[in-house]
């Protein structure tokens, strides 16, 4: 490369880095300022002196004072730290990376500490933030508490026609609802998968599902203990028809029971077996969510969800966007139907579209149902196939069994029609920091670590880099899936030498004590007809996508105070301050969420238009392309040899045992070492066991789950 070049890029990189250094201890302040708020909000100094400070600065007749403080307080912080983070994204995208430091930051934090148990695989990070948490939970219930029991005397109680008693429950109902209120200002950034705040902190969407699951189980349950205690306490005082209540002004008891009731229908179908045995009644359900939003707010009015705000209307920013992206139908090129009732799909996609290993991305078939989406690992990598995008779909389920029988029927479809979200892949390759990478895996796991290889693959062969040494651990059932085996090298674009990676793979087939490899059927190709209506994979927001979600949140966000200032100024203000009449609580709550609705709606759209253009002339170089490498009857599916000889020269296949996973593991505890486990929860489990054990200092574990 020529030496101004990279002169060039150098400099370039250090001002990237110096701009990312600044704006990550910004971000880290504001976030910390943030917390700080949450933490002094049940004090008396927060309500005393804080609070009533911001009141007086916010008084005025754009603004009603109580709504501007929460958005103040907690909304804009948020946001904020969203919209720059995604700037901070895009830098690390145009960054240029030529050296990884094979130094794992942070590693020895990623140990797991709990294997067995109701959280699953908890490392110790994250067992910090979750005991965090919960002190913060513990800490505001306590507060309030306190506050609240003080100033509860017999004279006080008396006034109110109750006991002392009633009082307290009446103040530990209220606390009870206010605790609940800090889940749910939580619950929906774990599956809000387009977030910036995600990869800021280094997670996925896939493995953050877990954390939703902890934030509804607790929400619930304070929830749910919140309604009864108030049953309870207008049962003790004769008011049981309070329930039936809903104030123009102030809470609204009926919404609240109402959000209960659907908020404990979506709680109820998690249960774990229930969700196995009855996916679809677990997926509908869970459409609740909109009906439990909805009358939460009416609960408690729009003043007070400014502390519930941020995660919800990142949510509904990145659901809006899933939404237009799975308008289109996407091009399916072709697919091989594995005798082991597997199938890898592959799917067009635009040059510009780029991911990083172990993404994934939903999927919905609507010949097979027009609503549900399937969440599978992409096992293509973008380099080495800049066309394509390749998913692997293990037979399981209901719907996986309707597209296996679907695409292996001997009159196979022409044409399918696929929609699709995603991709959604980590921000960066924190694998390439490791000496050694060794992946475990059972059955269909080993479809994550296939992009991982192809990957390396490309990196090792055209780039030149020394790639980490890799180990493939696999356990199979029978020997019909080994041809699962094939998968690990895509259909064409595999360069002729792949032999500067070191790659090693045991495979264990534990239910047979000897080959039989007569029984295995071939492995069958489809070619689909292009169809008019079907288009690549693209970004739906382009290749700059990262930036463009920042500019939505921020400009939707603006237009939205701008609208609400007019709105209160013009015609809630002149209503509240008319003596006779008072505005509802009710209306004032469904405008803001109308009006925030149409700002994220108008100014996403807006931004997906912008980029349409973009994407049109990526897809028809795309179709160019395609009309240049052969009409379908030229389709040729015979893999390159030398690759693929290349690769069963490192494959060991053992028959009727299973792998010994602490000796085998224990041989590689030398180095820095990063050990995936993908697979059933035992087999992750017994690895995550391994890897925390005293005997294995260098072995960083990581589990991929796929248990939703």
């Amino acid at each position: 490369m020529d030496a101004n070049v990279v002169k060039k890029w150098s400099s370039s990189n250090e001002i990237i880095s110096t701009v990312q250094a600044a704006l990550r201890l910004l971000l880290m302040a504001v976030f910390l300022g943030s917390l700080l708020m949450w933490i002094m909000a049940p004090t008396n100094t927060y309500k005393q002196s804080w609070l009533p400070s911001i009141l007086a600065k916010l008084n005025s007749t754009y603004f009603e004072p109580k709504q501007g403080a929460r958005l103040l307080i907690y909304t804009l912080p948020i946001l904020f730290v969203a919209a720059m983070g995604c700037f901070y994204l895009h830098m690390g995208k145009e960054l240029k990376n030529d050296k990884i430091t094979r130094n794992p930051r942070f590693a020895s934090w990623k140990k797991p500490v709990l294997i067995k148990g109701p959280l699953g695989i908890v490392s110790r990070v994250e067992l910090v933030f979750l005991i965090m948490f919960i002190a913060l939970l513990a800490w505001t219930f306590a507060t309030y508490i306190s506050n609240y029991f003080a100033k509860i005397n017999p004279n006080s109680a008396a006034a109110q026609g109750e006991k002392v008693w009633q009082s307290k429950l009446d103040s530990s109902a209220l606390t009870l609802g206010l605790v609940g209120n800090i889940c749910l200002a939580f619950l929906f950034f774990p599956v809000t998968r387009g977030s910036s705040l995600l990869p800021l902190f280094g997670l996925t969407s896939e493995n953050s599902i877990k954390y939703h699951i902890w934030l509804g189980n607790i929400t619930m349950t304070l929830f749910t203990t919140h309604g009864i205690c108030f049953i309870i306490y207008w049962a003790v005082t004769n008011e049981l028809s309070q329930m039936l209540k809903w104030d123009k002004i102030g809470v609204s008891n009926l919404a609240g029971e109402i959000a209960l009731v659907t908020g404990l229908a979506m709680w109820l179908t998690t249960i774990p077996r229930i969700r196995r045995k009855f996916f679809e009644l677990f997926f509908y359900t869970h459409y609740l969510y909109i009906i439990f939003m909805i009358f939460f707010i009416l609960h408690v009015g729009i003043s007070f969800c400014g502390m519930m705000l941020p995660s919800f209307y990142l949510f509904v920013v990145d659901r809006y966007l899933r939404f237009l992206q799975s308008q289109r139908n996407v091009r399916l090129l072709s697919a091989r139907v594995l005798p082991c009732e597997t199938l890898e799909l592959n799917l067009g996609k635009s040059l510009g579209l780029s991911y990083n290993p172990l993404g994934i991305m939903f999927i919905n078939v609507p010949s097979i149902s027009k609503l549900q989406w399937h969440p599978f690992s992409i096992t293509s990598s973008s380099n080495l196939e800049p066309n394509k995008i390749s998913i692997v779909i293990k037979s399981e389920g209901s719907w996986t069994k309707n597209l296996y029988q679907m695409l292996s029927s001997p009159s196979s479809l022409d044409r399918l029609e696929v929609s699709v979200e995603g991709p959604y892949a980590p921000a960066s390759k924190d694998f390439l920091r490791y000496d050694t990478l060794v992946m475990v895996s059972g059955g269909s796991g080993i479809t994550p670590f296939i992009s991982i290889i192809r990957e390396l693959i490309y990196m090792s062969t055209k780039l030149n880099y020394k790639a980490p040494k890799v180990i493939l651990i696999c356990a199979f059932k029978n020997s019909s899936e080994l041809t699962m085996l094939d998968l690990i090298l895509p259909i064409s674009g595999t360069p002729s030498n792949n032999s500067n990676l070191q790659l090693q793979i045991e495979v264990f087939v534990t239910r047979e004590k000897e080959p039989k490899i007569d029984n295995i059927k071939p492995i069958k190709a489809i070619k689909f007809k292009p169809h008019a209506k079907d288009t690549p994979l693209s970004s739906i927001l382009g290749p700059k996508h990262w930036l463009w979600i920042g500019v939505i949140i921020a400009s939707s966000f603006v237009i939205f105070l701008i609208l609400l200032g007019i709105i209160t100024r013009y015609y809630i203000y002149p209503v509240d301050h008319n003596s006779n009449i008072i505005f509802s609580t009710t209306w004032r709550s469904m405008i803001n969420v109308l009006v925030i609705c149409i700002c994220i709606v108008m100014m996403t759209s807006a931004a997906v238009f912008w980029n349409k253009r973009q994407n049109d002339i990526e897809t028809s170089q795309v179709q160019n392309m395609e009309g240049t490498t052969g009409s379908p009857s030229s389709y040729d599916m015979e893999l390159e040899s030398y690759p693929r000889q290349s690769l069963f020269q490192t494959t060991n296949v053992h028959y009727g045992q299973r792998p010994n996973l602490r000796r085998m593991l224990l041989e590689y505890n030398g180095s820095s070492t990063n050990v995936f486990a993908s697979g059933p929860k035992r087999l992750r489990q017994e690895v995550a066991t391994i890897c925390s054990s005293g005997l294995a200092d260098n072995l960083h574990f990581e589990s991929i789950s796929f248990s939703w």
